[in-house]
């Protein structure tokens, strides 16, 4: 069974793609709303396999949710507008439907979603590890001494208990290496929350270490916060 989420600010909109879904025997609907915050704490933390994605919408559009998630599920996107198709295709969407949506293009859209395999992606626990290549020598880094992990461009700094690596990678690429203690606090940085020490409301502190967090992820991560500090 395929569990789905719809996100969209029309009523409309939504009603449309839950008829469609109904259609599908293999769909079950967990949760359609208009509220994205709404949405993203459901998908932190709740399994979802795949969504449908509305791009132009308050508070947070579909391109930051996107960037906003770390090892998101499926996506079709749904929008009136086709400016985002080539950018959104850089976090793995299956297909992008414009509105108004035909059942025949939402059917090709599913066909695609089979053909991708979908896999509710594995939690990473225990003392598992990042696999680099630093100075193209290989080097396995435990997830927890990993502190925080910062971007330049096409690099990034991996910085650690000991030391920093400098590797040519991008931030949108090693999310999907990463266990799910690691959250993206902003644009340019991933945290490993269980080595917080301390929080304000714009950054985290970890040990001596001082990481930005910006509005777009703010509720997602002092949220994320709150469940670990329960655990």
């Amino acid at each position: 069974m395929i569990k789905v989420g719809i996100i969209d600010d029309e009523i409309l909109a939504r009603e449309v793609l839950e008829e469609y879904c109904s259609k599908i025997d293999n769909f079950e609907l967990v949760l359609s709303t208009g509220n994205p915050l709404e949405f993203v704490n459901f998908v932190q933390q709740n399994e979802v396999n795949l969504i449908f994605l509305d791009i132009e919408m308050p508070e947070l559009n579909g391109m930051e949710i996107l960037r906003s998630m770390i090892k998101p599920p499926k996506v079709i996107l749904t929008t009136a507008y086709s400016e985002y198709a080539l950018e959104s295709y850089n976090y793995g969407v299956v297909d992008y439907l414009l509105k108004p949506i035909k059942i025949e293009r939402f059917l090709k859209a599913i066909n695609k979603v089979s053909a991708s395999k979908i896999t509710q992606p594995k939690k990473n626990r225990g003392n598992q590890e990042l696999q680099i290549k630093h100075d193209g020598i290989p080097v396995n880094i435990s997830f927890t001494s990993i502190l925080y992990i910062q971007s330049f461009g096409n690099y990034l700094k991996i910085f650690t208990d000991t030391r920093m690596y400098l590797i040519t990678e991008t931030l949108i690429n090693i999310t999907t290496l990463l266990s799910e203690n690691f959250q993206r606090t902003h644009k340019s940085y991933i945290t490993n929350l269980e080595r917080v020490t301390k929080t304000t409301r714009t950054h985290l502190f970890i040990e001596n270490n001082k990481v930005p967090v910006s509005a777009m992820y703010k509720v997602i991560v002092f949220e994320k916060l709150e469940v670990l500090a329960k655990l």
